[in-house]
């Protein structure tokens, strides 16, 4: 981006970011349901789970959970992108002289933004709940990467649900399956308890291996081919969401 895009999407992400400010219940609601989670499965399910690790199950699990709560919170980015599309507002800053892609990257940054408030939410409870890791600065950061890898690319997929959606419902449904992958992965329970096909599509969908890099990186354990695997899913989907994204959106402003 210019340095003339860099300052419009700087002046709408502010927009954005006082509008959340203003009504903070979208960061309190998206990180309930990832904190009901991790209750349940820690103090129901948790005694009766096996994951073949000495570990609590909420070193296990929280990765997964971490996930959901990304998960969750894109579907507001959806839901604010089709609102500003019905209301017109988009129309509006195309009579004024800004950069078209700054009104996307306003709504991608402020999901960033919002989502690592909800992440950061999540863990305190985790930390209260008995988690601990004893993992360096460095595996902290690349942890903190790899979930800001994932909100880009989940909150460009939110883009094309928000540009091309017929009702509010519309907008925020797509969510639904992102929400529900990780309960098909290793965020749980090992793939390998699963029945065989099941097994084969956790062990070879995007989730898996994103929870176990993560998981390696808090348990100070070696994160072998997961991390590339990881970094490739991420990164397709990413390029891939964006172009179709900023298509659509060309498309409706043209």
């Amino acid at each position: 981006m210019t340095a003339h895009a860099l300052s419009d999407t700087g002046v709408l992400t502010g927009r954005s970011l006082r509008h959340i400010v203003r009504s903070p219940d979208t960061i309190i609601t998206t990180a309930v349901t990832p904190i009901a989670l991790m209750l349940l499965f820690v103090f129901v399910f948790g005694g009766a789970i096996n994951t073949g690790s000495d570990d609590s199950y909420v070193n296990y699990m929280l990765a997964g959970i971490l996930l959901i709560t990304i998960a969750s919170g894109v579907a507001y980015t959806a839901y604010r992108l089709f609102l500003d599309l019905q209301g017109g507002i988009f129309e509006r800053f195309q009579s004024m002289p800004i950069a078209r892609s700054s009104v996307l990257w306003a709504h991608v940054l402020t999901s960033l933004a919002a989502n690592l408030v909800s992440v950061a939410i999540v863990i305190g409870v985790a930390m209260i709940m008995g988690f601990r890791t004893g993992a360096s600065v460095a595996a902290w950061l690349a942890v903190a990467g790899i979930l800001i890898l994932f909100t880009l690319a989940l909150t460009w997929i939110a883009a094309i649900a928000g540009l091309s959606a017929k009702t509010v419902d519309d907008a925020s449904a797509f969510s639904y399956p992102l929400i529900f992958l990780p309960f098909i992965s290793s965020a749980f329970v090992p793939t390998d308890s699963m029945p065989g096909p099941v097994a084969w599509f956790a062990e070879h969908q995007p989730v898996t291996s994103i929870v176990n890099t993560i998981r390696a990186l808090f348990a100070q354990d070696p994160v072998g081919s997961d991390i590339w695997i990881a970094l490739g899913w991420l990164v397709g989907i990413l390029v891939v969401a964006y172009a179709f994204a900023m298509a659509i959106y060309r498309h409706k402003i043209s």
